[in-house]
């Protein structure tokens, strides 16, 4: 009596998370000096002093949240 072996998933999610990470390195290597926006949009809170500098980038943050929600439900949705 043979048992099935199923497939681990654990590889296959690593796999695509590396492509994602690969995809998304290119891109800002390739838009470097196109990117200056990025960071840098209203309601991102920078506090400049002389000793002292604070970044909180509240909506640059969102918006990369929104896209990778996007980007994770549809490889989800095609790879599942």
């Amino acid at each position: 009596m043979e048992v099935e072996h199923m497939p681990n998933p654990i590889p296959r999610f690593f796999v695509i998370i590396g492509l994602i990470f690969l995809v998304i390195g290119g891109l800002l290597f390739l838009l470097e000096g196109k990117m200056g926006w990025f960071g840098r949009l209203p309601g991102d809170i920078r506090i400049e002093r002389p000793n002292v500098r604070i970044y909180f980038p509240f909506t640059t943050m969102l918006l990369l949240s929104i896209a990778l929600s996007i980007i994770l439900n549809l490889i989800r949705k095609f790879f599942s």
